[in-house]
């Protein structure tokens, strides 16, 4: 099981939250021995409320089938990430290509080039989306942005300039809360990098 980019994960999660989709973290690959790591690295999003599912698109795919359930659903993810393989658990006529991984530069191998439409049922879709190594933000402003760190929200306006970065300005509510341990030092620095690469 490879690491999963932590920033990557918080883009895909920040664009979701701006759009108010009902997001589901998956947890692919929970057969392997790596998946306490993986659990650890996810610590801060359960914290915060996101739901994760693990599973194993190659022994059970039930779990996931509630929630596919009478929506229309996107799966993106991180290229390598055994996207492709659950898919194929999901729908076996789709055939998705898989791959395996380039261990030599650590990143998955596209497979898939282009968004595609299966579906399920009449009340059920599913949009397979190309593995992704970056995913840009440059339609959210900064204020966007603040609103979809969900453990933000509390302490919005409470800082001592309005236009606060939350990087280095005195009196910073989130960095605050931070430092009293309410919000998670490693989002913060998601949200530090994410928005000082948006500039």
């Amino acid at each position: 099981m490879r690491a999963f980019n932590d920033e990557l994960l918080a883009r895909c999660l920040l664009a979701g939250q701006d759009q108010k989709l009902n997001i589901l973290i998956v947890l692919n690959k929970s057969d392997l021995p790596q998946i306490a790591a993986a659990r650890e690295q996810l610590a801060p999003y359960t914290k915060i409320g996101y739901r994760v599912l693990e599973l194993s698109a190659k022994q059970d795919i039930d779990p996931l089938l509630p929630y596919l359930q009478g929506n229309t659903s996107v799966f993106v993810g991180q290229s390598g990430m055994g996207k492709s393989t659950l898919i194929n658990a999901v729908i076996p006529e789709a055939h998705a290509a898989t791959r395996e991984i380039s261990t030599v530069l650590d990143s998955g191998k596209h497979t898939t080039t282009h968004a595609k439409l299966y579906h399920l049922n009449t009340d059920s879709h599913l949009i397979d989306c190309p593995g992704v190594q970056l995913f840009g933000l440059h339609h959210l402003d900064f204020a966007a942005m603040e609103r979809s760190f969900p453990e933000f929200l509390p302490y919005l306006g409470e800082c001592r300039f309005a236009n606060c970065s939350h990087s280095h300005e005195p009196d910073c509510a989130i960095r605050k809360a931070t430092a009293e341990g309410k919000i998670d030092e490693r989002r913060l620095k998601l949200f530090q990098q994410i928005t000082s690469a948006t500039k």
